[in-house]
């Protein structure tokens, strides 16, 4: 029997990382409630270094930054704006002319203006990082396609945590994060481990 093709390599569609130059960078969530918080994250440390070293890559290439951060409602169990967990990580704050743009919802381009700003910027593609890998990254890299931007997800860069199974148990983070990635690439995305991608 033959190795399972991505619906990407079926259609011929190009496997390599999106160009710097036509790209802008997302970074989505990666706020203290993940390290700190309720929703403490595996691999998150992984995460943190390769996004720091995308953050410089993409500042040194010129590439329009956006950082997202997840909000709910006053005393809601997480993503209190007024809580003590609610800011970016300092590891990969933002610096003077990113933008950082709030949201409500997994999708970063649903009620944020994202799609103007993308427009705005020229870029024809972007490059993903952040958390969780099975929720907000996949639902952005999903949209992206939808609002006809091609997506690379750096897969080092992102991190989520283990999950009850619908049918019983737990399945583990590594699982989660490797099956949500698996479903990226079949979607007309491109996943790239690391930062090393764009040597």
């Amino acid at each position: 029997m033959s190795e399972p093709q991505t619906l990407t390599q079926i259609a011929g569609a190009p496997l390599t990382p999106s160009p710097l130059a036509n790209s802008a960078l997302l970074v989505i969530d990666l706020q203290n409630e993940y390290q700190s918080g309720a929703l403490k994250l595996d691999q998150l440390d992984r995460a943190l270094t390769e996004t720091k070293k995308l953050l410089a890559l993409a500042r040194a290439n010129g590439l329009p930054v956006f950082h997202f951060q997840h909000k709910t409602g006053p005393g809601a169990p997480i993503f209190d704006p007024t809580g003590p967990f609610f800011g970016l990580i300092d590891a990969v704050k933002p610096v003077p002319g990113e933008t950082v743009i709030e949201k409500n919802y997994p999708n970063c381009f649903t009620a944020t203006g994202l799609a103007d700003a993308l427009k705005a910027t020229g870029r024809t593609e972007v490059i993903i990082a952040g958390a969780m890998t099975h929720m907000c990254i996949s639902a952005i890299a999903r949209s992206a396609t939808d609002h006809g931007y091609r997506a690379t997800v750096v897969a080092d860069a992102c991190a989520t945590r283990p999950l009850p199974g619908a049918l019983g148990g737990t399945i583990p983070a590594s699982q989660v994060h490797d099956t949500a990635l698996a479903e990226i690439a079949d979607g007309f995305n491109v996943v790239v481990k690391n930062t090393d991608a764009w040597k």
